[in-house]
């Protein structure tokens, strides 16, 4: 399902449209808000990608972050972020979603705390050169997609995404 040319890029925290739409007018850029009401699904959108990079901000794991931020306001929704990492995990079988190759994370320091605790520290940990903070800007996303590190792949999902309930907040990826 997979496009094996592209290298795929989801951007969250400041994403614009204006971003993305300049992206997109890269010739080795395919950007698209697949988050918008009529978007194609992701899987259409890998089956004919063609070009080098495939920038989107459509966050695989968006349910499983929400559900881990809220079971630390509230320790009885464990359930939820079991059912979410669950959900993501089927979705990532049947090939309707796939862990993006980077994420970047447009203006870190302005995003709220605990989605920085998530994508900084969480992801992060998990694989350290594939969750990248940038400016929120055209220009520095497009330097950064000229010169994504190299570094291992994630490790398989099923491992890490159950074990979310043991990563605490201003703790997630400290030793």
């Amino acid at each position: 399902m997979r496009s094996p040319g592209s290298t795929v890029v989801v951007v969250v925290g400041s994403v614009t449209d204006v971003i993305l739409r300049e992206l997109g007018r890269l010739p080795n850029v395919q950007a698209l808000r697949l988050t918008e009401q009529g978007a194609p699904t992701l899987r259409e959108v890998l089956g004919a990608a063609s070009r080098p990079f495939l920038v989107h901000d459509l966050d695989p794991l968006a349910a499983v972050a929400a559900a881990w931020r809220g079971f630390y306001d509230d320790p009885s929704t464990l359930s939820l972020l079991r059912v979410e990492t669950e959900s993501a995990l089927t979705a990532f079988a049947a090939g309707e979603s796939v862990l993006p190759d980077y994420y970047l994370v447009l203006d870190p320091e302005g995003i709220d705390e605990a989605e920085s605790q998530w994508w900084l520290g969480v992801l992060a940990a998990i694989a350290p050169s594939r969750v990248l903070p940038v400016e929120a800007a055209t220009a520095a996303v497009q330097r950064m997609l000229g010169a994504l590190p190299t570094g291992r792949a994630w490790p398989d999902p099923a491992g890490w995404l159950r074990e979310l309930h043991l990563q605490v907040p201003d703790r997630a990826g400290l030793l």
